[in-house]
């Protein structure tokens, strides 16, 4: 049986049985007033974090979510576009397929605004989107990718860029782990179905992203996710899991490199009415500008420069 088979069979496991508390960090969901959520749809939330991020759902974007789960964020994602299949839903597993869409009929008896049609559940998977190029606004999907080998994440991203119009968004959610998880936890299919053994470092992470054409990547959030017991896991020490939310834009990536925001500012400390570094960034004294982290290392060689460290959120604004 293979890796993906493997995930197959949980995620029919867990269609079937409800897990509550599978995945989903221990935060309140995403409020919004007029929204009613099912209990079932909630107790399968099966995901580290959240990819509905309003700042991106301006204008009724078309969104093409891969993973259907219980349906949650497909409904949230249909609180912005409200018209038929503007929330296309992709799952290769039947029989969640068959959950997330009972759900969304119970969220269209207890929502007025929110109607069945909205989304519209397929069969398929993140490695062949049933999807034309350049045909979707925003792709989204939560605590999937992480559990793709290497080879099968690349396909995942490559997907995910094709359906992408130009300048969409590809907003995703996943643990990342903060160091190199051993080889006997990797190989470990359950647990890699259970988010918590395909994990890569954010470096690694965010280098998969560029390496398949995003030039522009936003750190939304990067939080405590997991932490892998030393013993329980056959560990020589405690590791930690992070879940990382992230919006990569499908730009060209620059000359000198993708830009990656991770919530640093730059502001200039010195005497003049302004600094310009000739490279299009301008800065006031004392006021903080928000810069991705390529051009944080280029303010870094000048004294009269401070630049921050990184918050982990970033929102919009600044350079780049």
């Amino acid at each position: 049986m293979s890796y993906l088979e493997a995930v197959a069979d949980f995620y029919t496991e867990v269609a079937e049985t409800p897990d509550v508390g599978l995945c989903c960090v221990q935060s309140t969901p995403v409020q919004m007033p007029g929204l009613r959520v099912p209990s079932q749809m909630q107790d399968m939330n099966y995901g580290c974090g959240t990819t509905v991020h309003p700042a991106e759902l301006a204008g009724e974007p078309t969104v093409l979510y891969i993973g259907v789960g219980g349906g949650l964020e497909a409904l949230q994602f249909a609180y912005f576009s409200r018209r038929p299949k503007a929330v296309i839903a992709v799952d290769p597993v039947e029989s969640m397929r068959t959950a997330a869409q009972q759900n969304l009929l119970a969220a269209d008896e207890q929502n007025d605004w929110f109607d069945a049609s909205f989304v519209s559940i397929r069969e398929g998977d993140a490695f062949s989107l049933p999807m034309p190029d350049n045909s979707v606004d925003v792709v989204a999907q939560n605590c999937l990718f992480n559990i793709f080998e290497p080879e099968d994440l690349k396909k995942a991203l490559a997907e995910a860029y094709r359906v992408l119009k130009p300048n969409g968004r590809l907003v995703m959610s996943d643990p990342i782990t903060t160091r190199e998880i051993p080889e006997h936890l990797r190989e470990d299919d359950r647990l890699r179905a259970m988010c918590l053994s395909g994990a890569l470092t954010y470096k690694e992470y965010t280098q998969k992203i560029v390496d398949a054409g995003f030039g522009q990547v936003e750190v939304r959030a990067r939080r405590p996710y997991r932490l892998l017991n030393a013993k329980n896991y056959q560990l020589d020490q405690h590791l930690m899991l992070e879940s990382l939310d992230c919006v990569s834009f499908k730009v060209p990536i620059a000359d000198d490199g993708a830009c990656i925001f991770t919530g640093k500012m730059a502001v200039y400390a010195g005497e003049q009415d302004y600094f310009d570094d000739n490279a299009g960034h301008i800065l006031q004294p004392g006021v903080p500008l928000a810069i991705c982290d390529k051009t944080a290392r280029n303010l870094e060689k000048f004294d009269d420069i401070v630049v921050t460290s990184s918050t982990w959120h970033y929102d919009g604004g600044g350079c780049c």
